[in-house]
């Protein structure tokens, strides 16, 4: 059986950028960064070694949950998600959509899940008792509640999926998503990543592992990536959701396609719990999978979204991948980090930046690297800095790697009929 095609006709965001699609895209076009203090009325910061994060602001869950009730049931980051895939559907115009409940699925991952919820229970629990925890705690915060709140509300009978592959968990909701559909056990697929980590204990654990930077002095300079000030990661939330579907349905409901799903690729360290492997055989073999399933030669790609953290093992070792990969073709690329004003969402990183490598072929506009004032040693690509610019995209990389060796490269095209 030929596998079908897989292009994406809706997308959603709620992001430290904005809480719609064009909202955010003109932040980060713009290189706006959307990095301040962490609020003062979600938690006290003074004994954290990092006091600020990629925050969404001016999000109310009820704007985006019917029954006021529900909203005891869920921790945030299914909040985010439900209000990223409400968009996404709506986006693709799915209200008339001839397709059967059974050919309809969900896929939303999230590294971290209901980490807020947790941290609450946990507090009830050693300050009142375990009989005043809430009895929707568990379903609060599972791992897979977003999927299935967002099966129930889309009616989506088919495949309803989660998984939780810390940072590169939205990237492969994504791709897994879209070999569903081309293997033809789904026509539509609701899919991407959500998570909600600003969280006091969610801080301090990674701040404990000396992973987030402490620019406390000025938060939106933080996030630099291959800038040789970088200092660590900046904590980022939200949510970003795709509606992918297979040509031929989108075709049958003359639907608008932003751009084609040409391929998915996957892999693992097999190296350390949170470093990379040095010489990026991890991220390469993520990339060139994802190439080889898309059919494309390296010279082919015009941009990528790298997964690019500001760390400075992980910047530098993408970058060497990247090198190892293409290259002579690597001085021709532009490669850009849109955490530079998000920060990292984690689990949802890859599903957000997927939403932007859509709509850098979209715009035919590459957005900037911030902050990228003096570039460290090793970091020597088109990193786009501080500006962004108008190019002829027609294939993009988008790129997520996560603790525990586990990596996720996405390949996407100009749609073409033919």
């Amino acid at each position: 059986m030929r596998a079908k095609r897989v292009v994406v006709t809706g997308l959603g965001l709620i992001s430290p950028s904005g809480n719609s699609v064009d909202a955010a895209w003109e932040n980060i076009s713009r290189g706006k960064s959307g990095i301040s203090a962490i609020a003062a009325d979600r938690f006290d910061t003074s004994d954290l070694p990092c006091t600020f994060a990629g925050q969404v602001a001016g999000f109310d869950p009820a704007d985006w949950v019917e029954d006021p009730k529900d909203l005891k049931k869920m921790d945030l980051y299914i909040s985010y998600a439900i209000a990223a895939g409400t968009q996404a559907v709506q986006d693709a115009d799915m209200g008339n959509a001839p397709t059967a409940p059974t050919r309809k699925g969900v896929a939303i991952g999230s590294g971290i899940g209901g980490i807020g919820f947790i941290e609450t229970a946990c507090n009830v629990q050693s300050t009142k008792g375990s009989k005043r925890l809430s009895p929707f705690f568990i379903p609060g915060s599972i791992t897979n509640m977003a999927a299935g709140h967002l099966s129930m509300m889309y009616n989506c009978q088919g495949p309803n999926l989660a998984i939780a592959t810390a940072c590169t968990s939205g990237t492969h909701m994504i791709g897994l998503a879209g070999r569903l559909i081309a293997s033809d056990d789904a026509d539509v697929m609701i899919c991407g990543g959500s998570e909600a980590p600003i969280t006091r204990l969610c801080m301090a654990g990674f701040g404990a592992a000396r992973a987030l930077s402490t620019c406390n002095a000025d938060p939106q300079a933080a996030s630099r990536p291959w800038d040789a000030a970088r200092d660590g990661f900046v904590m980022g939330e939200g949510a970003g959701v795709l509606v992918l579907e297979s040509l031929e349905h989108a075709q049958e409901r003359d639907a608008r396609i932003y751009a084609e799903l040409l391929g998915f690729g996957m892999s693992g360290d097999a190296f350390h719990i949170t470093l990379p492997e040095e010489h990026g055989t991890g991220a390469f073999l993520a990339m060139q999978s994802a190439l080889g399933k898309a059919e494309l030669q390296p010279e082919a790609i015009n941009y990528i979204n790298a997964h690019g953290t500001s760390t400075q093992a992980g910047d530098r070792i993408e970058v060497a991948a990247i090198k190892r990969l293409f290259g002579a073709h690597a001085d021709k690329l532009l490669v850009s980090s849109t955490k530079s004003m998000t920060g990292h969402l984690l689990g949802a990183a890859g599903a957000i930046e997927a939403v932007f490598s859509t709509l850098t072929i979209r715009h035919q506009t590459v957005p900037p690297t911030v902050n990228l004032d003096q570039p460290g040693e090793g970091c020597d690509l088109n990193f786009v800095p501080h500006q962004a610019v108008a190019a002829p995209v027609d294939y993009v990389i988008s790129n997520s790697f996560g603790f525990g060796g586990t990596n996720g490269s996405l390949v996407f095209g100009r749609y073409a009929q033919a």
